[in-house]
């Protein structure tokens, strides 16, 4: 992080001493089927999807199994999303800035087109083309350090909570979830505070995928592993809730040709009524 980044100046001005209610879980998966699956996307349909998009769809399945996850909190009520959206961090100036870039109805669409999606708005971001974010970034620049707390706070809570859209503002933008990978930064593992003004009860953070030993059949094997790390906010769930939330995500990895539905992108075969 820079000496005066965008992210810096955010990092001083909205983060304080923690003091909420958070469950810190962690996930290690033997990662083999999900780069095969991974595989087999690249190759039937040209686009190049990775193991954080591969997550981010993970993730959404499973929010849409666990929906007491799947919304935000206002005037001290529970109220759900209609839909499941994912906001991806994207990296930005080699680092030195980041930026959110949210997949609507992720849970919905075949990982080929998550990885379209995204590759589409990341691009858009790292140009220069994303008219909220570069007008929010010449705000925040403008704007004196002790102004960016508060403004901040209320845009999230206008946005965030009570999904206001306008005046170049986006109702819930950062959807129900933020999926950021620290392996692209050579870390196995990592755990991240929540973004304040985000307004979202779930982070993950994906870790670097290696060779690790482990015992399969009752042999010591090696095994390609990733490792998930996740900060909840316990407002919404609790252990029970969390454990479905990781066992769904424990069945996408196991097979994701079953749970994703077939590498090509086509629809998933429903069962035929009885």
């Amino acid at each position: 992080m820079s000496m005066n980044s965008t992210r810096r100046k955010l990092a001083i001005a909205t983060w304080s001493a923690p003091s909420a209610g958070n469950i810190y879980g962690k996930l290690t998966l033997d990662a083999e089927p999900a780069l095969k699956y991974i595989a087999e996307v690249r190759e039937k349909t040209g686009e190049r999807v990775t193991i954080t998009h591969f997550v981010g769809k993970a993730v959404a399945m499973a929010l849409a199994a666990t929906p007491g996850l799947n919304g935000r909190i206002r005037w001290s009520r529970f109220i759900p999303h209609d839909t499941v959206d994912i906001a991806f961090l994207v990296v930005l100036e080699g680092g030195a800035d980041l930026a959110k870039a949210k997949v609507t109805e992720l849970d919905k669409k075949p990982l080929s087109a998550v990885g379209q999606e995204l590759r589409e708005l990341a691009e858009k971001l790292r140009e220069g083309k994303d008219k909220e974010f570069e007008s929010s970034k010449s705000l925040l620049k403008l704007l004196p350090q002790f102004l960016i707390g508060p403004i901040l706070w209320l845009t999230g809570f206008l946005t965030g909570s009570l999904g206001i859209s306008a005046a170049g503002l986006t109702k819930f933008p950062f959807g129900s979830a933020v999926i950021t990978s620290v392996g692209m930064f050579g870390l196995d593992e990592g755990f991240a505070p929540f973004t304040p003004f985000a307004r979202v009860p779930l982070l993950v953070l994906v870790g670097a995928y290696t060779d690790r030993p482990t015992v399969v059949d009752g042999a010591v094997a090696i095994q390609k592993q990733v490792t998930l790390t996740a900060t909840i906010d316990h407002r919404f769930i609790d252990g029970s809730a969390g454990g479905k939330l990781a066992n769904t995500i424990r069945g996408v990895f196991a097979d994701p040709w079953s749970t994703m539905g077939p590498a090509d992108g086509t629809p998933k075969q429903l069962p035929a009524p009885e």
